[in-house]
């Protein structure tokens, strides 16, 4: 992508400057229009699209068609190059416009079997299904508004050509939501690496084993059954690498974000100030301009919800309206298998499965590529699943791994699931609406009016053989990887109106009343446990400012922990004056990662270091860099901390036996020596603000000097891994870009719905130049929060334009 774009950008900049007033004009024609009478196609009657100051259209319709078809015309003009690209992806079509840079992404992509799968869910598209006609209309507002207006800047500057937009488009955008959740394809690879080539006492510290007692009072278990290992070459391994290599890149080479966790909670009217129920929800998602989310405001008669949207998706993902109000968070439940298949000696096309040879199935795609010739890809399939390593197949040995993902085993009418969803103003409504969501996995968190409160983790959970453990890559040949079906939904982690009077979810592993285990890559329990402590006081009176705190919240438990057991090491090893001043902010330290904390830029600097220094000799830095990309690592280091006879404190790379004291010792001095490289030494500029900044970034801010023009940002802020403000970051040296957090914050309390409170981290608007384009970002990354206007006197009395579409 970098040289597709670097081809324009001395360009455009020159162009900019020479031609003034025409580029200003050009410019001017790219803008929304917010304002006047527009006249669109099959529209039954006049609808009404009042605009407020950020940008928020509220759609008012004489019937749902015509509102869906006017969501689709208002969101197409704000966020059409954002359409534009994440079809792209997921249908596998970026090289076609960005050239070969982007021609593994596209590769893997298409070997997934997103667009396979995307286009025969899209052949039984039904008019007389509402959720359909729904998708039908919203679909043709986008079109007509591509019709009848010029490209976006974005499609000048590459040379996109237009297009019609699909219901397979829609289709693929759903599959590459539950792609980006899915975490086995950067996760299985490295641990089975582990486990196969180093050893069971290397995999210990990796706590991979379910908690029947559930998190919020975990023990960590560190037993783990021997299985044999896989007969994979060190080419396999290789291939391994590159693919979760590309796995982990492939979102960020594209300029879409990925979904990576979540905070949601729902308070009971008991243990509220206001006597109603309260929702309060933040997905964290990658960040990028324009941000995920678009807000409308739709109503028409018998139908009102004031939603949240994603590209190509006409139903709100999150929403609330006077009666009801959900969130979601990602389950995180393993809904992805990586299988190594046993190929027939005498027949590579045929694999060992269920006592006999069967034979692979085999398609053929075309992938058009800038100023390249077209590449035929041949994809193969197993019965378990699309063969990956296809993707690759001059980096792998002898070895297919195949890919069982949920997605593609299931029927997922996952559309039809969050349509109902828009409507469920009872528990029964919302409970039926969740279980049609099969994947990606997602926690919904629902409450309403009427004082109920639930939580449904949503997803067909496949029922594995006994002793399984899908965390690693999986023997085909030996039943392994086989799945009986499906469990009933009844047996999900699932509560309403729990007696407690609140429930909590952070992407923690659940404690399912059924006993049924869900193996996932579920992340730390510090943050679920420092939102549950929250609530713990059962006099505690919640309101809508007690929840924005608590979302704001930047401290965890995870430090101390980790430094109680290191603070004995590190005042031993340390003997030397000036590196024993830098122990006493650590020795202090609560956990908070407050942007002047320095405790908080140590700690986050010698966790790496740590981690590099114990573990890149035995993994070598391509697999240790992928295991960095993962949440892995982040239960490993507090268990690694605590036990002095690990093998992992051995260097490898020296003919001495390492210890504990030693690799802590040079942990610390690299950590120092880092910093001091970064910031010199004065200590005032020592602060985690300094160093942990949020970038919004633009497919096109990835190339000097198009990123002044279209990326927001940097923003010094708060936060950070796992904390409840979720500013979350890779492991590795600083400084530190922000890569995921809250993708908006919203609180409703039920007793005064439409004073509902939210933020966006951007702006409403893609477009360049436009006044909502970033009208955000600065309020938010200073934790603050604006209404959500939904009364009808709020709406008028904040409308700054109005928009009129007419038959």
């Amino acid at each position: 992508m970098h040289i597709a774009v670097k081809i324009v950008a001395a360009t455009l900049t020159a162009a900019l400057v020479s031609v003034g007033g025409y580029a200003t004009w050009h410019i001017r024609t790219k803008l929304p229009v917010r304002e006047g009478s527009i006249q669109l196609k099959q529209l039954k009657a006049p609808v009404s699209v009042a605009y407020d100051e950020r940008g928020v259209p509220h759609i008012r319709a004489e019937n749902e068609m015509d509102l869906y078809r006017a969501l689709g015309y208002v969101h197409a003009q704000d966020r059409l190059f954002q359409m534009e690209m994440v079809r792209r992806l997921a249908r596998g079509d970026l090289a076609e416009i960005l050239g070969p840079k982007l021609l593994e992404t596209d590769k893997l992509f298409r070997t997934l079997g997103i667009r396979a799968r995307a286009d025969e869910v899209a052949a039984t598209v039904n008019p007389a299904n509402p959720s359909d006609m729904a998708l039908l209309s919203y679909l043709d507002g986008i079109n007509q508004y591509q019709n009848s207006h010029p490209s976006p800047l974005e499609f000048d500057i590459l040379k996109i050509p237009k297009r019609p937009f699909t219901p397979q488009d829609t289709y693929a955008v759903a599959g590459y939501l539950a792609y980006s959740f899915a975490a086995g394809l950067r996760t299985d690879a490295p641990l089975t690496h582990i486990r196969d080539n180093l050893g069971p006492e290397y995999l210990r510290i990796f706590d991979l084993e379910w908690h029947p007692e559930g998190v919020l009072d975990q023990t960590a278990s560190a037993s783990m059954a021997k299985r044999p290992a896989l007969a994979l070459s060190t080419k396999d391994w290789q291939g391994l690498n590159q693919l979760a290599t590309l796995s982990q890149n492939a979102l960020e080479a594209a300029g879409v974000p990925a979904f990576e966790g979540s905070n949601a909670w729902a308070v009971s009217g008991k243990r509220t100030a206001s006597g109603k129920p309260l929702l309060a929800g933040d997905p964290h998602i990658g960040y990028s301009t324009p941000s995920v989310w678009y807000e409308a405001h739709l109503s028409a008669p018998g139908f009102e919800i004031y939603g949240h949207h994603q590209s190509l998706i006409p139903v709100a993902m999150l929403g609330h309206n006077n009666r009801f109000g959900w969130s979601v968070t990602m389950f995180e439940n393993d809904d992805m298998d990586l299988v190594a298949e046993k190929t027939n000696p005498a027949n590579p096309n045929q694999v060992w499965f269920r006592d006999a040879w069967v034979d692979l199935k085999t398609r053929t795609e075309t992938i058009k590529v800038k100023g390249a010739p077209d590449v035929q890809l041949r994809l193969r399939r197993s019965p378990h699943g699309p063969i990956i390593t296809d993707v690759f197949k001059d980096s792998f040995g002898d070895t297919p791994i195949a890919m069982w993902w949920a997605f593609l085993e299931t029927e997922n009418p996952v559309l039809e699931a969050f349509y109902e969803l828009n409507r469920a103003d009872t528990r029964e409504k919302a409970r039926a609406a969740s279980e049609k969501i099969h994947s990606p996995g997602l926690n919904v968190v629902w409450a309403n009016a009427a004082g109920d409160i639930g939580w449904w983790a949503a997803a067909k959970l496949p029922i594995r053989p006994p002793g399984v453990n899908p965390t690693f890559i999986l023997d085909g040949s030996n039943g392994e990887a086989e799945k009986s079906g499906f469990y009933s939904f009844n047996f999900n982690p699932q509560e309403e109106n729990p007696a407690r009077g609140y429930i909590v979810s952070a992407n923690h592993q659940p404690q399912p009343a059924s006993g049924v285990p869900v193996p996932g890559y579920y992340c730390l329990p510090d943050r679920v446990q420092r939102l549950d402590a929250a609530f713990r006081d059962p006099d505690r009176k919640w309101d809508i400012a007690a929840s924005q705190n608590l979302q704001l919240d930047s401290g965890n438990g995870y430090g101390p922990r980790i430094l109680k057991d290191l603070m004995p090491i590190l005042k031993g090893v340390t003997t030397d004056p000036y590196e024993k001043a830098f122990l006493e902010p650590l020795e202090l330290w609560d956990g908070d990662y407050s942007r002047d904390s320095m405790a908080a830029l140590l700690f986050t600097q010698l966790m790496y270091e740590l981690a590099h220094a114990a573990m890149a000799d035995e993994m070598g830095e391509v697999q240790f860099k992928n295991l960095l990309k993962t949440f892995a690592l982040d239960s490993a280091l507090p268990i690694l901390a605590t036990d002095a006879n690990s093998p992992w404190w051995d260097n490898i790379n020296t003919k001495k036996v390492e210890n504990r004291f030693e690799i802590i010792r040079i942990a610390w001095v690299k950590t120092l020596r880092h910093l001091e490289s970064m910031y010199g030494k004065d200590l005032l500029k020592w602060r985690w603000g300094n160093a942990h900044t949020l970038l919004h970034p633009h497919p096109l801010g990835m190339q000097k000097p198009l990123d002044i023009l279209f990326n927001v940002g940097p923003f010094n802020v708060a936060g950070g891994r796992e904390t409840p403000n979720n500013l979350n970051i890779n492991m590795g040296p600083g400084p530190w870009t922000v890569k995921s957090g809250p993708s908006t914050r919203r609180v409703i309390d039920f007793a005064r719905p439409d004073k509902s409170v939210g933020i966006n981290p951007v702006g409403q608007s893609g477009v360049l130049f436009d006044v909502h384009y970033d009208d955000q970002a600065a309020l938010f990354s200073e934790g603050l929060y604006v209404q959500q206007h939904m009364s009808a006197a709020d709406v008028k009395a904040n409308t700054k334009s109005t928009l009129t579409l007419r038959p």
